[in-house]
């Protein structure tokens, strides 16, 4: 998963790094607000740590930010030394999902992120089969079967509808999805992706007439989004719902 962290101290930050992304999520590190803020309008991410105190703004602030600005509920985890029970009810109550205090020990770590995503994205731990609509994913052999017949697609293929398929209703920017799909080393023209994501939508028919809309977003990359006959979005929150019922 893509976990933005933002911290000013450089030590603690690439020790976070270090130990989440041994457990194979991919980090991005800002030490001010200001670099955090600009890389939220163009980039999206699963899952936010927060420090308390920063060289321009503070975490509640960030915290009251972050919840006022983006449409898509992202998980936020704040780590600080503060220990006092104000400061922690403060920053529950701005908006935050957990909190760990200073200094931090890696398993604890570990686990509260890995429990923050499992709440937040109950689908990445449905079935090794799981069904949306007409279609049927099986992760393990990277397979979709769509009317009990096997859709014929690439490695990368598969790899991009799973992304997005898991993350219905969510904007993905484009270096999100390169990142998840192609890695984040890999000089990638942008022909390729948008390639790759009309074979996508018309492998699975993503038609709203189908209930499936896959649309560009101006600026930032692409939203798969479930729709009704008529077109208009589905209720991402009762989706997500039978998702983890299917667990």
């Amino acid at each position: 998963m893509r976990i933005a962290i933002l911290e000013d101290d450089l030590t603690q930050s690439e020790m976070l790094r270090w130990v989440l992304e041994s457990v194979n999520h991919k980090c991005h590190c800002f030490a001010t607000f200001k670099s955090f803020q600009t890389a939220l309008y163009r980039d999206s991410f699963d899952l936010v740590l927060l420090d308390w105190v920063l060289p321009d703004s503070s975490g509640p602030k960030v915290m009251h930010w972050i919840r006022d600005t983006l449409h898509i509920k992202v998980p936020v985890l704040f780590i600080t030394s503060k220990t006092d029970e104000e400061n922690i009810v403060e920053a529950l109550n701005a908006g935050a999902d957990d909190y760990m205090i200073k200094p931090i020990r890696r398993g604890e770590l570990v686990a509260r992120v890995n429990a923050l995503l499992r709440r937040a994205y109950p689908e990445l731990t449905a079935p090794e089969v799981f069904e949306i609509t007409d279609l049927e994913f099986h992760p393990k052999f990277s397979t979709i079967v769509r009317h009990t017949k096997r859709v014929v697609m690439t490695q990368k293929e598969f790899d991009l509808a799973l992304l997005l398929f898991r993350n219905l209703g969510k904007p993905l920017s484009r270096s999100h999805i390169q990142e998840t799909v192609w890695g984040r080393d890999t000089d990638l023209p942008s022909r390729t992706m948008d390639t790759h994501i009309s074979r996508v939508r018309s492998k699975l028919a993503l038609r709203p007439e189908q209930g499936f809309r896959l649309t560009p977003v101006y600026g930032f990359g692409y939203k798969l989004e479930q729709v009704d006959h008529e077109g208009k979005s589905a209720d991402l929150a009762k989706i997500k719902r039978q998702l983890a019922e299917n667990d």
